[in-house]
Protein backbone atom coordinates (compact mmCIF):
# COMPACT_ATOMS: atom_id res chain seq x y z
CA UNK A 1 0.00 0.00 0.00
CA UNK A 2 2.82 2.40 0.86
CA UNK A 3 4.48 1.72 -2.51
CA UNK A 4 1.18 2.34 -4.30
CA UNK A 5 0.74 5.67 -2.54
CA UNK A 6 4.33 6.64 -3.42
CA UNK A 7 3.73 5.75 -7.07
CA UNK A 8 0.59 7.87 -7.15
CA UNK A 9 2.42 10.80 -5.58
CA UNK A 10 5.20 10.54 -8.15
CA UNK A 11 2.67 10.37 -11.00
CA UNK A 12 0.88 13.41 -9.62
CA UNK A 13 4.09 15.40 -9.23
CA UNK A 14 5.18 14.68 -12.80
CA UNK A 15 1.96 14.74 -14.79
CA UNK A 16 2.11 14.65 -18.58
CA UNK A 17 3.15 17.82 -20.33
CA UNK A 18 4.24 19.56 -17.15
CA UNK A 19 8.02 20.12 -17.13
CA UNK A 20 9.68 21.00 -13.84
CA UNK A 21 11.85 23.57 -15.63
CA UNK A 22 10.00 26.12 -17.78
CA UNK A 23 11.13 25.59 -21.38
CA UNK A 24 10.23 28.87 -23.03
CA UNK A 25 12.04 32.18 -22.97
CA UNK A 26 9.74 34.60 -24.80
CA UNK A 27 12.77 36.25 -26.43
CA UNK A 28 13.66 33.07 -28.32
CA UNK A 29 12.39 33.10 -31.91
CA UNK A 30 15.19 31.18 -33.63
CA UNK A 31 17.03 27.99 -32.83
CA UNK A 32 18.78 27.99 -29.47
CA UNK A 33 20.08 25.77 -26.71
CA UNK A 34 17.22 24.67 -24.48
CA UNK A 35 17.06 25.16 -20.75
CA UNK A 36 18.41 21.86 -19.43
CA UNK A 37 15.72 19.20 -18.95
CA UNK A 38 12.93 21.63 -19.81
CA UNK A 39 11.56 19.16 -22.38
CA UNK A 40 11.71 16.08 -20.13
CA UNK A 41 9.89 13.85 -22.65
CA UNK A 42 12.53 14.39 -25.35
CA UNK A 43 14.30 11.17 -26.28
CA UNK A 44 17.50 10.49 -28.21
CA UNK A 45 17.10 7.33 -30.29
CA UNK A 46 20.55 5.88 -30.84
CA UNK A 47 21.92 3.02 -32.96
CA UNK A 48 24.84 0.77 -32.21
CA UNK A 49 27.94 0.69 -34.38
CA UNK A 50 30.77 -1.41 -33.02
CA UNK A 51 30.90 -0.84 -29.30
CA UNK A 52 29.43 2.68 -29.45
CA UNK A 53 25.99 4.24 -29.86
CA UNK A 54 25.20 7.24 -32.06
CA UNK A 55 22.22 9.59 -32.18
CA UNK A 56 20.02 9.02 -35.22
CA UNK A 57 16.54 10.37 -34.35
CA UNK A 58 14.44 11.96 -31.69
CA UNK A 59 11.43 10.56 -29.89
CA UNK A 60 8.84 11.44 -27.28
CA UNK A 61 8.11 9.71 -24.01
CA UNK A 62 4.29 9.49 -23.82
CA UNK A 63 3.90 7.01 -20.98
CA UNK A 64 6.12 5.37 -18.39
CA UNK A 65 6.78 2.52 -20.82
CA UNK A 66 6.23 3.95 -24.32
CA UNK A 67 8.15 6.22 -26.70
CA UNK A 68 6.72 7.73 -29.88
CA UNK A 69 8.95 8.18 -32.93
CA UNK A 70 8.91 8.08 -36.74
CA UNK A 71 8.70 4.86 -38.74
CA UNK A 72 11.50 6.02 -41.04
CA UNK A 73 13.85 6.10 -38.04
CA UNK A 74 13.56 2.35 -37.56
CA UNK A 75 15.65 -0.20 -39.43
CA UNK A 76 17.44 -3.45 -38.70
CA UNK A 77 20.01 -1.92 -36.35
CA UNK A 78 20.34 -2.36 -32.61
CA UNK A 79 18.86 0.64 -30.82
CA UNK A 80 18.74 2.20 -27.42
CA UNK A 81 16.51 4.96 -26.03
CA UNK A 82 18.24 7.69 -24.04
CA UNK A 83 15.98 9.57 -21.62
CA UNK A 84 16.82 12.69 -19.64
CA UNK A 85 19.65 13.74 -21.97
CA UNK A 86 20.72 17.34 -22.54
CA UNK A 87 24.25 17.24 -23.96
CA UNK A 88 25.00 14.27 -26.20
CA UNK A 89 28.74 14.99 -25.98
CA UNK A 90 28.70 14.01 -22.30
CA UNK A 91 28.99 10.29 -21.68
CA UNK A 92 26.92 10.54 -18.51
CA UNK A 93 24.53 13.11 -17.08
CA UNK A 94 22.83 12.96 -13.70
CA UNK A 95 19.31 11.59 -13.98
CA UNK A 96 19.66 10.34 -17.56
CA UNK A 97 18.88 6.76 -18.52
CA UNK A 98 19.85 4.57 -21.51
CA UNK A 99 17.42 1.71 -22.15
CA UNK A 100 17.33 -1.13 -24.66
CA UNK A 101 13.82 -1.40 -26.19
CA UNK A 102 11.71 -4.46 -25.44
CA UNK A 103 9.65 -4.04 -28.61
CA UNK A 104 9.47 -1.68 -31.59
CA UNK A 105 6.18 -1.47 -33.49
CA UNK A 106 6.19 0.31 -36.84
CA UNK A 107 2.80 1.28 -38.29
CA UNK A 108 1.60 -1.62 -40.43
CA UNK A 109 0.78 0.74 -43.33
CA UNK A 110 4.06 2.66 -43.29
CA UNK A 111 4.77 3.67 -46.88
CA UNK A 112 8.35 4.86 -47.26
CA UNK A 113 7.92 5.80 -50.94
CA UNK A 114 5.03 8.23 -50.40
CA UNK A 115 5.96 8.99 -46.76
CA UNK A 116 2.62 7.88 -45.34
CA UNK A 117 1.90 6.68 -41.76
CA UNK A 118 5.37 7.69 -40.58
CA UNK A 119 4.87 6.63 -36.98
CA UNK A 120 6.26 3.97 -34.65
CA UNK A 121 6.08 3.08 -30.97
CA UNK A 122 8.89 1.77 -28.79
CA UNK A 123 8.03 -0.24 -25.71
CA UNK A 124 10.50 -0.12 -22.83
CA UNK A 125 11.17 -3.31 -20.87
CA UNK A 126 9.76 -1.84 -17.65
CA UNK A 127 8.15 1.44 -16.56
CA UNK A 128 10.56 4.30 -15.92
CA UNK A 129 10.30 6.36 -12.76
CA UNK A 130 9.38 9.94 -13.55
CA UNK A 131 11.59 12.71 -12.22
CA UNK A 132 12.41 16.37 -12.83
CA UNK A 133 14.44 15.18 -15.86
CA UNK A 134 12.19 12.42 -17.23
CA UNK A 135 8.42 12.80 -17.60
CA UNK A 136 5.94 12.29 -20.46
CA UNK A 137 4.33 14.67 -22.92
CA UNK A 138 0.56 14.65 -23.21
CA UNK A 139 -1.20 13.32 -26.28
CA UNK A 140 -3.64 15.64 -28.06
CA UNK A 141 -7.32 14.85 -28.28
CA UNK A 142 -8.16 12.54 -31.16
CA UNK A 143 -8.80 14.37 -34.43
CA UNK A 144 -7.95 17.87 -33.22
CA UNK A 145 -6.19 20.25 -35.63
CA UNK A 146 -4.43 23.47 -34.73
CA UNK A 147 -5.19 26.82 -36.40
CA UNK A 148 -2.85 28.62 -38.77
CA UNK A 149 0.09 30.30 -37.00
CA UNK A 150 -0.45 28.44 -33.73
CA UNK A 151 2.94 28.66 -31.95
CA UNK A 152 4.67 25.30 -31.45
CA UNK A 153 8.25 24.30 -30.78
CA UNK A 154 10.28 21.58 -32.42
CA UNK A 155 13.09 20.15 -30.31
CA UNK A 156 16.00 17.92 -31.21
CA UNK A 157 19.71 17.35 -31.71
CA UNK A 158 19.51 17.60 -35.50
CA UNK A 159 21.93 19.42 -37.77
CA UNK A 160 22.41 23.07 -36.85
CA UNK A 161 22.12 24.04 -40.52
CA UNK A 162 21.88 22.28 -43.89
CA UNK A 163 24.80 19.81 -44.09
CA UNK A 164 26.08 21.22 -40.81
CA UNK A 165 27.08 19.38 -37.64
CA UNK A 166 24.71 17.55 -35.31
CA UNK A 167 24.01 19.57 -32.18
CA UNK A 168 25.58 18.47 -28.91
CA UNK A 169 23.08 20.36 -26.77
CA UNK A 170 19.34 19.89 -27.31
CA UNK A 171 17.90 22.69 -29.47
CA UNK A 172 14.48 24.29 -29.69
CA UNK A 173 12.95 26.45 -32.38
CA UNK A 174 9.61 28.21 -32.67
CA UNK A 175 7.67 26.89 -35.67
CA UNK A 176 4.16 28.31 -36.19
CA UNK A 177 1.65 25.86 -37.65
CA UNK A 178 0.82 26.22 -41.35
CA UNK A 179 -2.77 25.21 -41.99
CA UNK A 180 -3.60 22.38 -44.39
CA UNK A 181 -5.11 24.68 -47.02
CA UNK A 182 -1.88 26.68 -47.25
CA UNK A 183 0.54 23.77 -47.00
CA UNK A 184 -1.14 21.87 -49.85
CA UNK A 185 -0.94 24.80 -52.26
CA UNK A 186 1.04 24.01 -55.41
CA UNK A 187 3.85 26.43 -54.51
CA UNK A 188 4.12 24.89 -51.01
CA UNK A 189 4.03 21.09 -50.59
CA UNK A 190 1.06 20.33 -52.82
CA UNK A 191 -0.49 16.87 -52.74
CA UNK A 192 2.47 15.30 -50.93
CA UNK A 193 0.97 16.55 -47.66
CA UNK A 194 -2.13 14.70 -46.44
CA UNK A 195 -4.69 15.43 -43.74
CA UNK A 196 -2.75 13.06 -41.46
CA UNK A 197 0.19 15.45 -41.48
CA UNK A 198 0.79 18.88 -39.98
CA UNK A 199 3.11 21.55 -41.37
CA UNK A 200 5.01 24.12 -39.33
CA UNK A 201 7.48 26.84 -40.27
CA UNK A 202 8.31 27.55 -43.89
CA UNK A 203 9.67 31.08 -43.43
CA UNK A 204 12.99 30.11 -45.02
CA UNK A 205 14.87 30.98 -41.83
CA UNK A 206 14.28 28.30 -39.18
CA UNK A 207 13.15 24.68 -39.38
CA UNK A 208 13.80 21.16 -38.22
CA UNK A 209 16.75 19.40 -39.87
CA UNK A 210 18.36 15.97 -40.33
CA UNK A 211 18.62 14.26 -36.95
CA UNK A 212 15.45 15.89 -35.62
CA UNK A 213 13.36 13.15 -37.26
CA UNK A 214 11.05 11.29 -34.91
CA UNK A 215 11.11 14.08 -32.36
CA UNK A 216 8.16 16.11 -31.11
CA UNK A 217 6.30 19.19 -32.25
CA UNK A 218 5.45 20.59 -28.83
CA UNK A 219 2.31 22.71 -28.59
CA UNK A 220 0.94 24.22 -25.38
CA UNK A 221 -2.67 23.99 -24.26
CA UNK A 222 -4.56 26.86 -22.65
CA UNK A 223 -4.02 25.23 -19.25
CA UNK A 224 -0.25 25.31 -19.76
CA UNK A 225 0.36 21.61 -20.41
CA UNK A 226 2.26 20.49 -23.51
CA UNK A 227 0.95 18.09 -26.16
CA UNK A 228 3.04 16.33 -28.78
CA UNK A 229 1.07 17.33 -31.88
CA UNK A 230 3.59 16.14 -34.43
CA UNK A 231 6.41 13.70 -35.15
CA UNK A 232 9.18 15.15 -37.35
CA UNK A 233 8.76 13.35 -40.68
CA UNK A 234 10.32 15.17 -43.63
CA UNK A 235 11.52 18.47 -45.07
CA UNK A 236 12.81 19.82 -48.35
CA UNK A 237 15.68 18.07 -50.12
CA UNK A 238 16.81 21.56 -51.18
CA UNK A 239 17.69 22.45 -47.60
CA UNK A 240 16.43 22.44 -44.03
CA UNK A 241 15.10 26.00 -44.08
CA UNK A 242 13.64 26.41 -47.55
CA UNK A 243 10.98 29.08 -48.15
CA UNK A 244 7.44 27.69 -48.47
CA UNK A 245 8.68 24.19 -47.64
CA UNK A 246 7.79 23.95 -43.95
CA UNK A 247 8.79 21.02 -41.79
CA UNK A 248 6.21 18.25 -42.14
CA UNK A 249 5.13 16.17 -39.17
CA UNK A 250 2.98 13.08 -38.70
CA UNK A 251 -0.20 14.47 -37.09
CA UNK A 252 -0.39 12.63 -33.77
CA UNK A 253 -4.07 13.46 -33.22
CA UNK A 254 -4.87 11.43 -36.33
CA UNK A 255 -3.30 8.31 -34.83
CA UNK A 256 -4.73 8.24 -31.29
CA UNK A 257 -6.79 5.07 -31.96
CA UNK A 258 -3.70 3.33 -33.40
CA UNK A 259 -1.53 4.42 -30.46
CA UNK A 260 -4.14 3.24 -27.97
CA UNK A 261 -4.55 -0.10 -29.74
CA UNK A 262 -0.80 -0.79 -29.84
CA UNK A 263 -0.28 0.18 -26.20
CA UNK A 264 -3.12 -2.13 -25.17
CA UNK A 265 -1.84 -5.04 -27.29
CA UNK A 266 1.77 -5.33 -26.16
Amino acid sequence: MNLLILALLIAGAYGCGQPTYTPIDSRVVGGSDVIANSWPWQVSLQYQSGSSFYHTCGGTLIDSQWVLTAAHCIGSRTYRVYLGKHNLALSSESGSLAITPAKIIVHENWDSYNIRNDIALIKLPSPVTFSDKISPACLPDSGVTLPNNFPCYVTGWGRLWTNGPIADVLQQVLLPVVDHATCTRSDWWGSLVTSLMVCAGGDGVVSSCNGDSGGPLNCQRDDGTWDVHGIVSFGSSAGCNYLKKPSVFTRVSGYIPWISKVMASY
